[in-house]
């Protein structure tokens, strides 16, 4: 077990200035009733908690989820960018490793087809910094398995693609051919800057096909398989398992919650979290969604459920609060349905009226304040998360930056870990074929053929539920994307080329925090790969701050 480490070789005497500009910069620009009314009475970086004993130096763990983005789509050609006038230039460090990502023949003889006349291919190409806005990607659950073609990869512009904007460049873009678009370090900037510095694994996948909700909930429990109660009938949001229960394959919303649409398929899930995992052996943990305050008033008006922000980048007004993204509302144990506020900063993380259920801006106050929890799930408003249709990766930037930007001004940055990843791909082309570790044999299955994704274990000669409980209706895992480590004990310049899946950062969490506990009931923590691997745990670095311009990525002076 490891004690709280030292960070002295660190830069951290200017912590509290920093960390108050950075709060006094969220409030400025989210309005002056953004921030918890009892966050002011409390001093910026006061850190008062009892770390939890732990199994590694890292005692804070911080997990941003944000939306579909592909592999291939941000780190695709890394780590060589285009560097044209104008945007914000990167060169990689010597010695940088090399990602599975677009070759020559993949970039320039790709076996997607020319979705305007059919045959030819349809190559990969660069969106600049200008189209970052783009159009969303068909991303449902059997599109993406018709897309991958049996593992040759090569039906995207037919299956998930879907036309511009962008309205200007190739005209490629104007076609469902969009779908084989990619950034590079132009524009990503920060993120390329992130793994330049810590760690990046480029063999990270979905534990499953499909779009938001799937990905949110095998994040935090493993297992999209046992809805209990559904609302406004299944309407194709569920998918029967081989068992009798329903699989989520959809996007449906918590049942109960306040924001839920009440026209919208609605689910609840009877299976376990690793938030009931850490709630039982106390550990403080807390999901945090941008929009979950209800009383909070935006600048143009807007409160409850219907706050809105529109993006200065996309122009496009969207929800703060999503109800499909949410982390923890699909069960009964963790949900917070009313969204009730906590009664004080020190309930963060902790068991209350909140239910560890939070505000994004609770998590700064609680983080500047001295109550940064053991484990953080966070959510940014929805024009900063990344989804293709009404964010941006530039939006997305500078949500990450700033968070980021905040963590390593504080003293908990010495035992804290950032982990960068998201809930689905959004159908973006992405070449590499996933590990397929569960099979399926419903009717929204497409992998192999009509109705299935290889042979359901259910049909094998033995099969037994109880050794298997893995074999429930879902196809797994799905594509490829992004994962970063981002700690002053991440490995630096490192890319990691280790299987892993959404439920690698749950078996993570459960090796730190609880023992090795798992959750059962078929999660597939159980059978995940850990992130361990993306860490040095030998000796503290002296280099783990990097601090980044949230507008263009870049390192600041």
């Amino acid at each position: 077990m490891f004690a709280k480490p030292s960070l002295t070789k660190l830069k951290t005497s200017d912590a509290p200035r920093r960390t108050l500009a950075l709060l006094l910069a969220l409030t400025t620009a989210l309005g002056p009733t953004a921030m918890p009314a009892f966050a002011a009475s409390r001093p910026a970086v006061k850190q008062t908690r009892k770390d939890p004993v732990t199994a590694t130096p890292i005692q804070h763990l911080v997990v941003i989820f944000d939306e579909n983005i592909s592999f291939d789509h941000y780190f695709g050609t890394y780590p060589v960018a285009t560097n044209p006038a104008g945007e914000p230039p990167f060169k990689a460090a010597l010695n940088t490793p090399t990602v599975n990502g677009l070759g020559n023949s993949l970039l320039n003889a790709n076996p997607n087809l020319n979705p305007a006349n059919g045959t030819g291919a349809s190559n990969p190409f660069r969106l600049d910094r200008s189209q970052a806005y783009t159009n969303d990607q068909g991303h449902d659950y059997t599109p993406e398995q018709q897309a991958f073609d049996a593992g040759l990869m090569d039906l995207f512009p037919l299956y998930t693609g879907t036309a511009g904007p962008p309205p200007s460049g190739s005209g490629v873009t104007q076609t469902n051919g969009l779908v084989m678009g990619y950034f590079d370090g132009n524009t990503v900037t920060a993120l390329w800057n992130y793994a330049q510095n810590f760690a990046m694994n480029d063999n990270s996948f979905s534990s499953t096909f499909g779009p938001s909700t799937p990905g949110v909930i095998n994040l935090v429990s493993g297992q999209t398989n046992g809805a209990i109660d559904t609302l406004n009938g299944t309407g194709g949001e569920v998918n029967g398992g081989p068992d009798g229960s329903l699989t989520v394959i959809g996007d449906p919303d918590p049942i109960g919650d306040v924001c839920s649409s009440s026209t919208n398929n609605q689910v609840t899930m009877g299976s376990k979290t690793i938030g009931d995992l850490l709630t039982a052996a106390g550990v403080s943990w807390g999901g945090f969604m941008g929009g979950f305050n209800l009383s909070i008033v935006n600048s143009n008006g807007t409160t409850g459920c219907a706050r809105t922000t529109t993006s200065a980048v996309t122009g496009v007004t969207e929800s703060d609060y999503i109800p499909h993204h949410s982390f923890f509302n699909y069960w009964t144990s963790t949900a917070n349905p009313a969204h009730t506020r906590p009664v004080s900063l020190l309930e963060i993380g902790n068991p209350g009226p909140a239910n560890h259920q939070y505000d994004i801006e609770d998590f700064y106050a609680a983080a500047a304040g001295g109550y940064l929890p053991a484990v953080s799930f966070l959510k940014a408003p929805g024009f900063e998360d990344a989804h293709a249709g009404y964010s941006d990766p530039l939006d997305e930037q500078t949500f990450v930056v700033n968070t980021i930007n905040l963590l390593e001004t504080l003293p908990t940055w010495s035992s804290t870990a950032v982990v960068v990843l998201y809930d689905d791909s959004d159908g973006w082309y992405d070449h590499q074929m996933s590990p397929i570790t569960n099979t399926s044999t419903g009717s929204a299955d497409a992998l192999t053929g009509p109705g299935a994704c290889g042979t359901a274990a259910t049909s094998l000669p033995g099969y037994n539920p109880s050794a298997n409980p893995h074999a429930l209706g879902r196809c797994g895992y799905g594509p490829r994307q992004p994962l970063l480590v981002i700690s002053p004990w991440a490995r630096q310049n490192f890319v990691d080329h280790t299987i892993t899946d959404q439920t690698s950062v749950i078996h993570f969490i459960e090796d730190n925090w609880l023992g090795g506990e798992r959750i059962g009931q078929g999660s597939f923590d159980a059978i995940a790969n850990s992130i361990v691997q993306m860490f040095n745990f030998t000796k503290i670095r002296t280099n783990g701050t990097v601090f980044l311009n949230p507008n263009t990525g870049e390192y600041t002076k």
